[in-house]
């Protein structure tokens, strides 16, 4: 049978349903793009080797609307593309540069994010307030292991020295643009959660 025949007699949405797991893959491969997408959406700045990028918004949809599994399944498979060498980091880099540069810890701290909003939800955090503050404490797993090596590559290649270098440098800038991503990211996540509780309602009636 030929894949145009195939695909006419299984439908996309037909095989999901009947697939978890292609419908997992296919979720996890697409948030892993959008994180690579939003990596090339940067604004560099004079004073660090740290962009401002949109992958923290990214994270927060991938742990918000997959769950805490599958949203941290898809930012280890974005940290798995770049560590095969394909350009998903920011400033268009990937394999080892990208993940010995000064970016890395964020970009491992994406996985821990990810996970850790979608677990909170998960546990409860349904209103808007709850839903914010998980995203905050989503993103306090990206800053810190990102402050922690950016502090090491600092001193390493001569740009600083100690916590409070890396603090001015990888925190500090990024906590208003951070906020301003939790409070758009927060509004979709509460949406598109409650239109998927209502459907499972629909559903558990019918």
């Amino acid at each position: 049978m030929s894949a145009t025949n195939l695909l006419e007699r299984v439908p996309l949405d037909a095989l999901c349903r009947s697939r978890p797991a292609v419908r997992a893959g296919l979720l996890c491969t697409l948030m892993a793009a959008l994180t690579a997408l939003a990596a090339q959406a940067r604004i560099l700045l004079p004073f660090t080797p740290v962009p401002i990028t949109l992958q923290v918004m990214m994270v927060l949809l991938s742990g918000g609307l997959l769950g805490s599994r599958l949203g941290a399944a898809s930012q280890a498979g974005y940290v798995l593309l770049g560590a095969c060498g394909l350009p998903v980091f920011a400033v268009g880099k990937g394999g080892i540069a990208g993940l010995t540069g000064p970016t890395a810890g964020y970009i491992f701290g994406f996985v821990a994010g990810a996970f850790v909003f979608g677990w909170l939800l998960e546990r409860g955090a349904r209103g808007t307030a709850l839903t914010f503050a998980a995203s905050l404490a989503a993103i306090a797993c990206i800053y810190l292991p990102g402050w922690l090596w950016l502090a090491c590559w600092m001193s390493v290649a001569g740009q600083g020295h100690g916590l409070a270098s890396a603090l001015r440098a990888g925190v500090l800038p990024f906590i208003v643009p951070d906020l301003l991503k939790a409070a758009v990211a927060t509004p979709i996540v509460r949406e598109a959660r409650r239109r998927a509780d209502k459907l499972a309602q629909g559903e558990k009636m019918g």
